[in-house]
């Protein structure tokens, strides 16, 4: 018997019924196979910090940062706690990929935000070589990485002490503008 394609395609659905209501009905789109096509801004962001080689700062080593040209009394202010925080990250028992990954995304959502002023807390080991503390030595290198972030110490006790850093971001070039005015009216 030599059946055609219309003949398979009623016997197929010689049962079925139409829907009543499809003014209800919700349909689904199809997921799609091909993988999502980067932009321009997501290939420029690749993910640039180390892995590898690693130089592990001892327990008793306070973790402090301030990039050239920044003045003494923004980094006495920022481990005093005076700054407001925008926002946290805890990378408490998270593998080292994870956590590069989370620093990476965290900082770059911070300075698209326009944040100032983080908390990132990596936790602290009881001896040297603890996971804790390759986490925080890590931290220590990654954060030096990116050019928006001008400073970074180690956070008052209430924040998680030495388990946790406050990073002090780079201004915005419109926080910079929005600044020069609001002093420029003052002068006036």
């Amino acid at each position: 018997m030599n059946l055609n394609d219309d003949d398979l395609f009623r016997d197929a659905m010689g049962d079925v019924t139409p829907l009543k209501d499809t003014a209800n009905t919700l349909w689904l789109k199809s997921p799609s196979t091909k993988a999502p096509r980067q932009t321009e801004s997501e290939a420029e962001q690749e993910n640039f910090l180390t892995r590898g080689d690693l130089d592990i700062v001892p327990l008793n080593t306070l973790l402090e940062y301030k990039a050239d040209g920044i003045q003494q009394g923004v980094l006495d202010k920022l481990r005093k706690g005076e700054y407001p925080l925008n926002a946290s990250l805890n990378l408490l028992r998270q593998p080292v990929e994870t956590c590069r990954q989370a620093v990476f995304s965290f900082i770059m959502q911070a300075r698209k935000e326009g944040l100032r002023n983080l908390l990132i807390i990596h936790g602290k080991g009881r001896n040297d070589d603890s996971h804790a503390n390759i986490i925080r030595s890590y931290v220590a290198r990654w954060l030096k990485q990116f050019d928006d972030v001008q400073t970074y110490c180690v956070a008052q006790s209430y924040h998680g002490g030495s388990g946790a850093l406050y990073v002090g971001m780079r201004k915005t070039d419109k926080a910079r503008l929005d600044n020069r005015e609001r002093h420029a009216k003052r002068s006036r």
